[in-house]
């Protein structure tokens, strides 16, 4: 498996072969030929997930995999290799200058993935792209008319290094790219045709480039483009004319270019010793393929792939999400079923070339071994990795951001909420030392939700479903955020991977949890958090008498600090609710967020004091006496057990121990005085406790039979 890297051991194994092994042919890092799993056609291989899965870091695991370091403190590849991310700047528009007409996002992408695949591959060398070249020249040509003929010399130059067959920095490198460039220059100056003149020079140079027959092929190779009639020349012209027209014509012309791409690594495997000096396969590695690019670069694979046109190439694509209704026919798989066979067979359809595998978050151990890994010079709690892992789900980016923060500051590991609003790890030094970084839930955030929407998830993280995310966005967000932003911002989450969770409107536990944080953080008196659940307190205040709303106002209350309404709910509820019912609505009200020690303003005065454990263990009882007409046994037996289950089950806090075992104490005492439900209170205190020490939700009998928490609306 990739060193550094969890969990991804069905990806990146070497004996026995992982799938990315078996499809480029060569075990990772060893580089020792392996048996490919799929000697004829290959899938697409799409990994696909929400945010913060690690797709991107698989991508540079195998990267990492296919390339060593040399003495020189360089890098050396063992199969032609690329990495592009096709939400890259230089993807968004033409570089200013340059004319749209002749130029695209898939263009660009073409041009800079030959660049990275001539690196040299020894014994075998670097692979030249003399299809390629002449296809991207006959394009840009459209946009050589002008007098800039320096822009147009460096434009050329850089399209003809694909050829130079050597290292490209080396003394001798561009010689032969300049003296064409300055042909094609002379050619586009001319008084003839600009897109023939440079297309006649272009083929020239090209063919006393390249004497070998089998290299000798852009002069043959566009002969069959449609309607060229056997003429190389006329093949490009048209090829330029389809692309500068847009639309399809620009499409097909754009797949017309893949093609050649394909056709060139294609080429490099053919021959005498080919097979003997390339162990492996061509690697391409396509990171937010939903964007720029990259819909145009696997579109054209599927296609020709499709009608019968093969390559040997090995595509690995990330898309964030996992519908993709652009590929409905894709093969899809967990990632343990592709372990150790794919099972993939292509169908008739484009999208049937593809196999998608959606990547899982990271399991308990995983997390443990990861957190581990990172802090290993690091003296962090015990009960740091059990604690990560329930606040992220097993999310790897947080699980490495939470890691890293508590190895650089272990004393703040006793708690991650201040590991979340410390700077987070990796901001530069002077920021580091001051403090005066991005705090980690903000550098979190900025890779976990839209950037664009991050203000309006902020406020609708605490809604439970479509109405009251419409109640908060009426009261807190600008005016042309309606009902349909609700549902637009809703459907977007949905098609990233975010998880749909019954009572809540964000459905990822992680990235609710960091939305509220923020919004908990937005002003020093708080006033945005108090607002913004005093908001909801009102609407569900208002709908009447119905048990859910109830429930979720006294959510929104406890998040105000305020729990004399849930005990009073709990205490009151406690002989006549059934006992299931009862021990749901305590979970549910007690995962409502914690608003730390403020005063009467909003403002901190005790940032690190935690009031719920002195309340659970019983040091405040004579500090609230319980109501004349209520039975203050059970007032007060209630009022800590809430406080017991709102620290323990925190997932911003390490649980208490000692809280734990009064958790379990208060439970038991409980179980004696309801003799209808004390054999599910006796379970809840044998099960509670651990499961909150070990990072686990509060778990009952058959709760997995139940499928649903009747205490959530």
């Amino acid at each position: 498996m990739h060193r550094g890297l969890h969990g991804r051991g069905a990806l990146f194994d070497g004996e026995p072969a992982g799938l990315v092994p078996r499809l480029v042919g060569l075990r990772p890092y060893d580089h020792l030929s392996t048996e490919v799993e799929h000697p004829g056609e290959l899938p697409v291989l799409v990994l696909a997930g929400g945010r913060g899965l690690g797709k991107s870091a698989v991508l540079a695991a195998a990267w990492a995999a296919y390339t060593e370091e040399t003495r020189r403190d360089g890098t050396r590849r063992q199969t032609p290799l690329a990495l592009l991310d096709c939400e890259e700047e230089q993807f968004a528009g033409p570089p200013h200058g340059e004319s749209p007409e002749s130029w695209s996002p898939v263009l660009q992408a073409l041009l800079v993935l030959a660049e990275q695949l001539t690196a040299p591959v020894r014994p075998a060398g670097s692979i030249t792209f003399p299809r390629l070249t002449a296809g991207l020249v006959a394009v840009r040509a459209n946009d050589w008319g002008g007098s800039d003929s320096e822009r147009i010399r460096r434009e050329i130059v850089r399209i003809l290094l694909l050829n130079e067959g050597g290292p490209r920095l080396s003394h001798f490198a561009g010689r032969w790219a300049a003296k064409v460039a300055a042909k094609v220059v002379a050619a586009a100056s001319g008084q003839g045709p600009l897109v023939s003149a440079v297309v006649e020079a272009t083929l020239e140079a090209l063919s006393e480039r390249f004497t070998h027959h089998r290299e000798q092929r852009p002069s043959t190779w566009y002969r069959t483009y449609p309607n060229a009639g056997g003429n190389a020349e006329r093949g490009l012209i048209l090829l330029s004319g389809q692309f500068r027209a847009g639309a399809t014509s620009r499409e097909h012309a754009e797949r017309h270019l893949v093609r050649a791409l394909l056709a060139d690594l294609t080429a490099a495997y053919r021959g005498p010793g080919a097979y003997l000096k390339r162990r492996g396969r061509p690697l391409v590695l396509l990171d937010n393929a939903g964007a720029g690019p990259g819909p145009g670069l696997l579109g054209a694979v599927l296609h020709d792939r499709a009608e019968g046109i093969a390559d040997r190439v090995v595509w690995i694509a990330t898309l964030r999400g996992t519908d993709h209704p652009a590929l409905p026919d894709a093969a899809r798989r967990g990632l343990p079923e592709v372990a150790r066979r794919s099972g993939w067979q292509p169908g008739a359809t484009p999208s049937s070339r593809a196999l998608l595998v959606t990547l899982p978050p990271l399991s308990p151990d995983d997390t443990l071994h990861l957190v581990g890994a990172v802090c290993r010079d690091a003296e962090v709690p015990a009960r740091l990795p059990h604690a990560v892992h329930r606040l992220t789900g097993g999310n790897p980016l947080g699980i490495v951001l939470l890691a890293a923060s508590a190895a650089r500051q272990p004393e703040e590991a006793v708690s991650l909420g201040r590991l979340l609003t410390a700077p987070a790890a990796g901001e530069n030094e002077r920021e580091e030392e001051t403090g005066s970084g991005r705090p980690a839930y903000r550098a979190l955030l900025d890779r976990l939700v839209p950037a664009d929407r991050l203000d309006e998830l902020t406020v609708l993280a605490a809604a439970h479903d479509h109405d009251s995310a419409c109640a908060l966005a009426a009261a807190r967000l600008p005016d042309d955020f309606g009902p349909a932003g609700v549902r637009t911002l809703r459907a977007r989450l949905a098609e990233e991977g975010m998880p749909d969770a019954p009572g809540h409107f964000v459905g990822d536990p992680f990235v609710r949890t960091l939305l509220l944080l923020r919004l908990h953080h937005h002003g020093a008196d708080h006033e945005a958090w108090r607002r913004t659940h005093g908001t909801l307190i009102g609407h569900y205040t208002h709908a009447g008498d119905d048990p859910g709303a109830a429930r979720l106002r006294l959510w929104h209350e406890l998040a105000l600090g305020d729990a004399d309404g849930a005990v009073a709910y709990l205490r009151d509820g406690f002989a006549v609710l059934d006992t299931r019912v009862w021990l749901d609505v305590l979970r549910f009200v007690a995962s409502a967020p914690y608003f730390h020690a403020h005063d009467a303003g909003g403002r901190d005065f005790a940032g690190h004091d935690d009031r719920r454990a002195r309340t659970a263990l019983g040091t405040t009882d004579a500090d609230r006496l319980p109501p004349a007409d209520a039975d203050a046994l059970l007032h007060l037996r209630t009022r800590r057990l809430l406080h017991a289950v709102w620290q323990l089950t925190d997932p911003l806090v390490l649980p208490d121990p000692k809280v734990g075992e009064r958790l379990r104490f208060e439970l038991q005492q409980l179980s004696e005085l309801r003799p209808a439900g004390g054999s599910l209170l006796f379970e809840a205190s044998r099960g509670w406790p651990g499961d909150a020490l070990a990072g686990r939700p509060l778990r009952l009998p058959d709760d997995d039979r139940a499928g649903h928490r009747t205490g959530e609306a």
